[in-house]
């Protein structure tokens, strides 16, 4: 018999809930915080404009200079918001796990783990695309014991 799970009540935070991305006002209200988080992440890992394109799922330069230019008004895609989320969650499981110069530099640095095959976490990322995402969250996730 599987016991269930209860969750506290929160004024305003439904817990039990994702937000539901394929929604176009959930985007709307969830795009310009995603974009400005990315450009931070972005900005602490040292992620050269190439490679952040990459990570967003090969958008052109044109649309990549666009949200770096005007965050506000800008609505993404379900994909895109996906590949943040991961992205996000790397970013505060190395934040967890490290001392924030290490945290900074992890997804960079050479990784003799087996999983990325001699290259970076940000190489393997960027060659597997959202399931590269998400092993890597898995990981981090692991080695901090989260469930």
């Amino acid at each position: 018999m599987a016991a269930a799970l209860v969750l506290p009540n929160v004024v305003g935070y439904a817990l039990d809930v994702s937000p539901d991305l394929s929604d176009a006002r959930t985007r709307v209200r969830l795009s310009p915080a995603a974009i400005k988080g990315f450009l931070r992440i972005m900005a602490k890992w040292g992620v050269k404009d190439p490679d952040a394109r990459q990570l967003l799922g090969g958008i052109s330069s044109g649309s990549y200079y666009g949200l770096k230019k005007e965050t506000k008004h800008r609505t993404l895609d379900q994909d895109t918001l996906t590949r943040i989320s991961l992205l996000v969650g790397i970013f505060k499981a190395l934040n967890i796990l490290y001392s924030p110069a290490l945290a900074d530099a992890w997804m960079t640095l050479p990784n003799k783990n087996p999983m990325f095959r001699g290259v970076s976490p940000l190489e393997y990322v960027i060659q597997r695309g959202q399931p590269g995402m998400l092993h890597v969250r898995q990981l981090l996730d692991a080695r901090r014991g989260a469930q």
